[in-house]
């Protein structure tokens, strides 16, 4: 329950000047987690909408690294409001001293966000695709146990930390000594005991828990880790479309694999399933650039 009011607390916003600020968390280090930012602007743009209507689609730029010593402004604006669609601007700002004391502005997010009613019409997807059941697996916390000793002192309370979203992976991969391996990797994931709330937290919270691991599947083909020497890893950009209901409450199938990596960068893609369902699809271009150590 700890887990789910902190995953929440993530979406709730301080309303000044009617521009919403959202907290900043240490999820992954002095950095911001760029998850946390990709929900809190969807959940921003959600709030300025007359009608309650989900997300269909969403593209991010990851355009600075954020401080988590400071809070996020996010600046909406409205682009259009239709019958049918509605859409949004996302500016995601920082306010952090220079040398001389003095606050200055950086943007480090840009995203535009459509929204629409849920309404039917003609249906296709492919099958889902067929893993191991969530209750047969390891969670992602009992699987660290076993490669804690192997990791140095410095590291291991961040690397035990717990996550608020909860994650079974497919099959583990070892972080210490990673082998080349087909870059294609699978999840269970949930956030149980949530409990009811209007779609858009919902959406933001799969958001949220999309920048787990994607970004990593690059890696995969090279033999390479977030914990590998002279690696530097962040997301470039990312995008979601949302395809049909889902409740994070329940397993949700998290289904990556990547294509291509060149030029220190590397494309992955993202499939949600849920009871059989396509839910939802995620695309990101990380930068994964390996220096001479």
């Amino acid at each position: 329950m700890i887990a789910c009011f902190l995953c929440f607390s993530l979406l709730v916003f301080i309303i000044e000047h009617y521009s919403p600020i959202g907290p900043s968390f240490d999820y992954v280090g002095p950095r911001i987690f760029g998850g946390q930012v990709l929900a809190q602007a969807l959940m921003a743009a959600a709030m300025t909408l007359e009608h309650d209507k989900p997300c269909h689609s969403l593209h991010g730029y990851f355009l600075r690294g954020g401080d988590i010593r400071y809070d996020v402004h996010y600046q909406v604006r409205r682009l259009r409001d239709g019958r049918s669609l509605s859409a949004r601007e996302v500016i995601a700002v920082q306010y952090t001293p220079n040398d001389a004391g003095e606050l200055t502005e950086q943007v480090i997010f840009s995203m535009i966000a459509s929204f629409s009613p849920m309404e039917g019409g003609l249906e296709y997807q492919k099958t889902m695709p067929s893993y191991p059941d969530p209750q047969t697996l390891l969670n992602e916390q009992e699987l660290k146990s076993s490669y804690v000793d192997s990791i140095p002192d410095a590291l291991k309370t961040r690397f035990m930390r717990k996550r608020h979203v909860e994650i079974k992976p497919i099959e583990a991969r070892d972080p210490i000594t990673p082998k080349p391996m087909r870059p294609r990797q699978a999840n269970w994931l949930r956030i149980s005991e949530l409990g009811e709330h209007p779609v858009a937290v919902h959406q933001a919270l799969l958001a949220f828990a999309s920048d787990f691991y994607l970004v990593g599947t690059g890696l995969m083909s090279h033999g390479l880790s977030y914990l590998s020497r002279g690696l530097q890893v962040a997301s470039i950009d990312h995008s979601m479309h949302f395809h049909r209901p889902f409740d994070i409450n329940e397993w949700l199938l998290y289904d990556m694999w990547s294509d291509t990596t060149s030029h220190a960068k590397g494309l992955n893609h993202g499939q949600f399933w849920q009871a059989g369902k396509l839910v939802a699809t995620t695309q990101q271009e990380g930068l994964m650039r390996l220096h001479s150590s």
